[in-house]
């Protein structure tokens, strides 16, 4: 077991100061964009530096380099964090400095998703028992949550349970929105206690989606993912919007991408799911960019 470290334990380091960069990152294969983009200033740029390191490992997992060429990167990157709460960091996660120490993030945390990362370069992930993917998702998405949990200011025991609760329905949805293009990877994260209550043996990614099983098989993760998201409304009722106004757009969006996976099913062709401007636009104002409280918490 990993010691916990926080950023109160950081060596002094007022001499860093953040290296010259665009504040906001390229992030047009966020979802999560509107909500990032309308958070107050210091939140709005430690979740974009968050962001940075998040999507930056995910390339090293998903990118054409050799197995061992991913994990040495990898690697580097968890030395690379472990120097950042050293207070020496090199200056790919110089910009990280700031926000690690003005909210306290955790080192576990980031090490929990380099881990999550890791699981997709040793073994190509298919049709794994609960646990594991249980484990997968508190990694690659849970861990991502309790970061930003911080960062928006939730009480540390209500903030954890409800990073452990959304990520992983959106992890799950995920999951259950991009089945082809993991399976182009031969990937399948659908798993096998699902896959076995629908009658489906067969943990190879083809033939799994050409199932015509599939459909069960996926409306039993589907219901999983909706009693995260029902937990994870049940964790935000009651809180200030200026400290879940970022999760409560997460969760909106992809609930509703979860409920139209539902309503379109599973057979092929499955026709792909997109959320319009239109959309976010409405799930933004829905959930409180024209509140009073958080209008406040912008000025």
């Amino acid at each position: 077991m990993r010691s916990r470290s926080t950023a109160a334990e950081l060596a002094p380091s007022d001499a860093l100061e953040p290296s010259p960069r665009s504040e906001e990152p390229s992030v047009g294969r966020s979802s999560f964009y509107f909500a990032m983009r309308l958070l107050p200033g210091a939140q709005r740029i430690a979740m974009f530096e968050i962001y940075r390191f998040c999507r930056a490992v995910d390339d090293v997992a998903d990118g054409d380099a050799s197995r061992d060429a991913k994990l040495a990167e990898l690697a580097r990157w968890r030395s690379d964090i472990d120097a950042l709460f050293a207070g020496t960091p090199p200056n790919r996660v110089r910009n990280l400095l700031q926000p690690v120490r003005a909210f306290a993030l955790e080192l576990d945390d980031f090490h929990s998703i380099i881990d999550g990362m890791e699981m997709d370069v040793r073994t190509t992930i298919r049709a794994p028992d609960l646990a594991t993917l249980d484990l997968y998702c508190d990694r690659v998405a849970c861990a991502v949550g309790r970061l930003s949990v911080r960062v928006f200011g939730m009480p540390a025991d209500k903030g954890t349970a409800l990073a452990n609760a959304l990520g992983r329905a959106l992890q799950l949805t995920n999951i259950l929105r991009d089945l082809d293009d993991d399976a182009i990877r031969g990937r399948l994260y659908l798993p096998r206690e699902a896959l076995l209550a629908a009658g489906i043996e067969r943990s190879d990614p083809g033939a799994v989606l050409g199932d015509p099983a599939l459909d069960a098989a996926c409306s039993i993760l589907a219901q999983r993912a909706r009693s995260h998201f029902d937990a994870a409304h049940s964790l935000m009722r009651g809180e200030p919007i200026r400290a879940t106004f970022a999760p409560r757009v997460m969760a909106g969006t992809y609930r509703h991408i979860l409920r139209r996976l539902v309503e379109r099913r599973w057979a092929p062709p499955r026709r792909p799911i997109r959320v319009g401007v239109c959309t976010h636009l409405w799930i933004v104002l829905r959930h409180g960019l024209l509140n009073p409280t958080f209008i406040h918490a912008r000025s």
